[in-house]
């Protein structure tokens, strides 16, 4: 009797705490998009721009475009390194996003609220988010930078 009053409370507490982890799981799923609104800016007429803010708003994210001939003015004075430069640049929160950043490397970075300026992928090498050309496809690195131009690696693909 003992044994069996054991086993049905295992059961009814395994069942609860399922329950509860399948309820916090439904809330999270819920919450995407729940993330802080991007506002990008590109060099004029630049396509890959906005297949990449694209991207993000299909992950979730809430992305403004906007042309900027002086983009270059704009990334200098946003720290951004000169060496590290895409074709467009992007502000979240305190974050600045060079290039084409896969979300979900943005969306870890909001996660892990590292204490970097922000994430870039130098360049535009093909297979990134938004240069997407059938199955051709570049190694590349996405950069953790400071405000005093030191970079990481912070995701390889």
């Amino acid at each position: 009797m003992v044994s069996q009053s054991i086993t049905r409370r295992r059961v009814l507490v395994t069942a609860v705490a399922a329950t509860a982890g399948a309820s916090g799981t439904l809330r999270s799923l819920a919450a995407t998009g729940d993330y802080p609104a991007i506002q990008a800016y590109r060099n004029p007429g630049c396509g890959c721009c906005e297949k990449w803010a694209e991207g993000l708003r299909q992950a979730g994210f809430t992305v403004t475009m906007e042309d900027d001939p002086n983009l270059e003015r704009r990334r200098a004075e946003a720290g951004v390194p000169a060496a590290i430069a895409g074709c467009h640049t992007a502000f979240m929160g305190d974050y600045v996003i060079e290039g084409h950043v896969p979300a979900s490397d943005i969306k870890r970075l909001l996660s892990e609220k590292l204490e970097v300026r922000g994430l870039a992928v130098v360049g535009m090498p093909m297979g990134s988010p938004g240069m997407e050309s059938g199955d051709a496809a570049e190694k590349y690195d996405v950069l953790a930078f400071t405000a005093d131009g030191a970079s990481t690696v912070f995701a390889s693909y």
